[in-house]
């Protein structure tokens, strides 16, 4: 097989292991990764044999993803995966003891990383990095905390943590969802702040975390009436004129599900993903809508960006990490695991 550079387009799969017709779209051009969910985990030796056959399917690089927080959001667990506590208990215990806390996330973010790149996975969308204004359903409990401060210094330990298991971060949902009460998995939010509000409250994280610190971003399906009537993921202010120029983020931008409610604003499925490129994300994410991922592919007529690549082979490890057996007699991992356990134990 000609081996190919990844292009901007991440699809996902439908089972614990890869058919045919799932093969044939990952050879596909435009693709440039997959996202797991829930769906594609039985137990860490099939997710190990999903991931291999995954990177079998395509010569050349590829992004393997997942949604994996912790709290309520985390798509592997059981059959040896650690139970992971959300971010809101650990900005809980941050009230207690700030340096500990910084520890505690630290340890978490490493148990996470080891665990997912001992079964092959890269990259997870973590960690949010929204306020906790308190009414927000589709955050809650994934937030850290109301103060930017506390979210930045937690978000850089939990960093912290997946680095030493050799994987990037991925902030999310830029400038901040959590002062909307609406789910954009199933609704249109609209956040009616002024720009230099939003700036000086949410999006402070990004600011002081950087593309240095985080390796990635994901803008919110949130409009912010205030300053574009499109929402952040389909914005040029946001994403070129406020991220890149004023934030000076040079990092990776994904776009989030394209199949959500709140990118439903931008036409249809190929409409949406020119809108997001075209407004500056890197990649766009087609989950749970296999046909939409096949209309895309067959739609889209675009030539992947060199910058655009270049930001994503960042986000694929490297180094070889070590098995899930090794993982299980490592040191490191033991004692990460035992200090969590110690903290946030049911």
């Amino acid at each position: 097989m000609t081996k190919v550079l990844p292009g901007p387009v991440l699809v996902d799969v439908q089972g614990t292991t890869l058919t045919k017709e799932e093969a044939q779209r990952l050879k596909h051009p435009l693709v440039g990764g997959v996202i797991l969910f829930s769906r594609n985990y039985e137990n860490p030796e099939q997710l190990q044999k999903l991931t291999k056959q995954i990177r079998q399917a395509r010569s050349g690089p590829l992004l393997i993803a997942v949604d994996h927080e912790g709290g309520r959001v985390q798509r592997f667990k059981d059959k040896g995966f650690t139970h992971l506590p959300s971010m809101r208990e650990i900005g809980e215990y941050w009230e207690r003891n700030p340096l500990w806390a910084m520890r505690a996330a630290t340890e978490v973010g490493y148990v996470l990383a080891a665990e997912l790149r001992a079964c092959g996975v890269d990259f997870t969308f973590a960690p949010v990095l929204d306020l906790d204004y308190g009414v927000s359903t589709v955050i809650g409990t994934r937030s850290f905390h109301r103060d930017p401060k506390v979210v930045a210094m937690l978000a850089r330990a939990v960093i912290q943590g997946l680095a030493q298991a050799g994987m990037a971060s991925c902030g999310k949902h830029f400038p901040g969802h959590g002062f909307v009460d609406a789910d954009s998995h199933i609704a249109i939010p609209v956040d009616e702040r002024e720009l230099e509000d939003i700036l000086t409250e949410d999006a402070m994280p990004y600011e002081w975390l950087s593309d240095m610190v985080l390796q990635a971003v994901m803008p919110a399906h949130v409009i912010y009436s205030k300053v574009d009537k499109k929402n952040a993921g389909f914005s040029k202010i946001w994403i070129q004129k406020i991220l890149r120029q004023r934030l000076n983020y040079q990092g990776m931008v994904f776009s989030d599900d394209l199949t959500m409610e709140g990118a439903s604003v931008a036409g249809n499925i190929t409409k949406r993903a020119k809108a997001a490129l075209s407004a500056g994300c890197d990649m766009v994410l087609v989950c749970n809508r296999p046909d939409l991922a096949d209309q895309l592919l067959a739609e889209l007529d675009v030539i992947p960006k060199e910058e655009s690549i270049q930001r994503l082979m960042r986000l694929i490890p490297s180094q070889r990490f070590m098995s899930w057996a090794e993982l299980q007699d490592n040191q490191r991992y033991k004692d990460a695991r035992s200090f969590q356990a110690q903290i946030f134990s049911k």
